[in-house]
């Protein structure tokens, strides 16, 4: 694990932009398009408002966040196994609750994956993406990508590159419209590691300070919030933001709460232990907090990918995981008392 972790950095170094060659300002809002797939050109072309289908009977929000680690290898057989489980689950909610629109949140996105989702049927049939290629990231490594439900309005798309920074790290917003309802939405990789000074506090003050502005009847953010230091127990009340899994009662420090370390290598789990590192933060009255989950757990790669199995699994881990992270599901009633 080592090697990968060197050969990361290596590569982050390599891919890293210059100053010169970055359009946007750091901690300031950088427009960029959300996608649509076009059955009549066939590509993806920047969304208009055209794009949209019926969203009338959208009561209900559903946000997924997995983070899909970019340092295995293998990440087009990963990147394939982690969509082929989330269209399951998507097929499963959908199939039984056709009110509910859904947003999905990935963190850790590679430039290849960003071809094998736009790709996928299911994808362009029922979402926006937000990103094709590296473009609007400021590492050339990886990234941060959302798939927006089609049956949602987009009413702006944007960046904040955050100025507190060592790992090129920031967060995508994308407000919505769903029954005459704004709301905006957040995806996040906050910094890695227990630096010296922290740098995760200023990263979720810029959030913040984004998903109490505007006129949203409410926002969410969500995301690998690399929650491993004390401070990290209170960014969302620092913040004047609720914290979906604390609030439906669930409890620090508790195995049903990890996200990350049941799928890491022993001798890192050994080190570290587990820790809930993906977490859902939200605000405003126009949204009310249903129901907190965890999904993603145990997905490997496919069996007839023998050859990638095995060679995961010479890495040390117990299985062929797709990453090292389990995904966080959040959802959210749309309040009838509150419209634009």
């Amino acid at each position: 694990m080592d090697k990968l972790v060197q050969n990361a950095i290596q590569m982050a170094t390599a891919l890293k932009k210059q100053p010169s060659s970055i359009p946007w300002k750091h901690d300031e809002p950088w427009p960029q398009p959300c996608y649509a797939w076009s059955n009549d050109k066939k590509e993806w072309q920047p969304a208009t408002s055209s794009d949209s289908g019926s969203q009338t009977s959208i009561s209900t929000l559903a946000v997924y966040s997995w983070n899909i680690d970019f340092m295995l290898p293998f990440p087009d057989e990963r990147m394939d196994a982690a969509l082929a489980h989330l269209h399951e689950q998507l097929t499963s909610e959908l199939r039984t609750d056709s009110t509910t629109a859904v947003i999905i949140n990935l963190q850790e996105c590679v430039p290849s994956d960003l071809v094998a989702i736009s790709q996928k049927q299911w994808v362009r049939d029922g979402f926006y993406m937000t990103d094709l290629d590296s473009s609007a990231w400021e590492s050339g490594l990886y990234g941060t990508a959302t798939l927006v439900d089609r049956r949602l309005d987009i009413a702006s798309c944007f960046r904040l590159h955050y100025s507190k920074t060592q790992m090129e790290r920031d967060a995508l917003f994308v407000d919505v419209t769903a029954s005459g309802r704004k709301l905006r939405l957040c995806n996040t990789h906050l910094e890695s590691l227990a630096l010296e000074p922290p740098l995760r506090p200023a990263q979720m003050q810029v959030i913040a300070s984004q998903m109490h502005a505007g006129d949203a009847v409410g926002a969410v953010a969500t995301g690998d919030f690399n929650a491993i230091q004390p401070f990290d127990l209170s960014l969302h009340s620092d913040n004047g933001l609720k914290d979906a899994y604390l609030e439906l009662g669930g409890l620090e420090n508790s195995d049903e709460g990890y996200t990350w370390g049941q799928q890491a290598l022993p001798d890192l789990r050994q080190r570290f232990g587990c820790s809930r590192m993906d977490k859902a933060y939200y605000c405003g009255a126009g949204i009310k907090l249903l129901g907190f989950n965890r999904f993603g757990a145990d997905v490997e790669v496919v069996e007839n990918k023998k050859e990638q199995r095995d060679k995961l699994v010479a890495l040390g881990f117990e299985k062929a995981w797709v990453t090292d992270h389990i995904g966080i599901k959040a959802v959210f009633q749309l309040t009838s008392d509150i419209r634009l």
